[in-house]
């Protein structure tokens, strides 16, 4: 059985509140990760990605089955609970959330993820991208369809349009691996809010993998590259880093306390 270590930073950057969640649940036999990234009118957007990850983590934690419909079965639940959050009266504004979700079967070494949004995941193997989600936004849209080149991603003034996010009551886009992932030891996962991956690209993410001694620091020298860069008014910025074949056995669950409410 493959071991797996997890770090995470999470950061309000300039904003007055930081309306990003993350968290994992970890056993001998299945391990979730989960980043949401939450928006509202009035402010209830940390309401809508603190509920996206406990939901999730508290369904996955009851059966910890690893597969494709069981990603679908767990971002669809996620979908229910911020829509009858909003109907029930919680919030007042029309709060929804993007969501990364990663699952890992620890006795068939087999991966499975799926998103909505842009709240991306990254496969890292040998040292360079070997995946990465495909955002659902305009701007991926416009790309997709000859309108323009990956440069704008980064810098159109639109980028921030989502075509799918956690909350809506219609017809919701979701976007799951169909087979699992055999992984194997060295892979690295990197999941990250788009306040994070704007302002890091992948040639960046990738050179700061190979001077990072762990992946704690890993992250650190990601968030102090794109402090760097970033005006007063940035947007919060959350990660989570798995990597697959350390040498930390230890199951642990990592969700700040702020994270764990309803």
């Amino acid at each position: 059985m493959l071991e797996l270590e997890t770090a995470y930073f999470s950061d309000q950057g300039g904003r007055t509140r930081n309306e990003d969640a993350c968290g994992y649940w970890s056993s001998d036999t299945g391990a979730c990760w989960v980043v949401s990234d939450g928006a509202g009118g009035h402010g209830s957007g940390d309401v809508a990605s603190r509920l996206v990850v406990s939901r999730i983590l508290e369904w996955f934690s009851a059966n910890p089955v690893v597969g494709s419909d069981r990603a679908v079965e767990l971002l669809r639940g996620a979908n229910d609970a911020v829509i009858n959050a909003k109907r029930s009266g919680v919030t007042k504004d029309d709060m929804h959330a993007t969501v990364a979700l990663l699952m890992i079967d620890r006795a068939r070494n087999e991966a499975i993820w799926g998103h909505a949004g842009d709240t991306r995941i990254y496969l890292f193997r040998d040292g360079a991208v070997a995946y990465c989600t495909r955002d659902h936004s305009l701007v991926q849209n416009l790309i997709d369809a000859g309108y323009g080149s990956t440069d704008m991603i980064r810098s159109h003034p639109q980028r921030s349009l989502l075509t799918s996010a956690i909350g809506s009551a219609e017809s919701i886009e979701l976007s799951v691996a169909g087979t699992p992932l055999q992984i194997l030891s060295g892979d690295v996962f990197l999941m990250c809010t788009d306040g994070w991956w704007e302002y890091v690209d992948e040639q960046e993410m990738t050179r700061m993998l190979a001077q990072s001694s762990s992946p704690q620091h890993w992250l650190q020298l990601m968030s102090d590259s794109l402090r760097a860069k970033v005006s007063s008014g940035n947007d919060n910025f959350t990660a989570i880093c798995v990597v697959v074949g350390s040498s930390d056995p230890r199951t642990t669950i990592i969700m700040p306390d702020e994270n764990l409410g309803d």
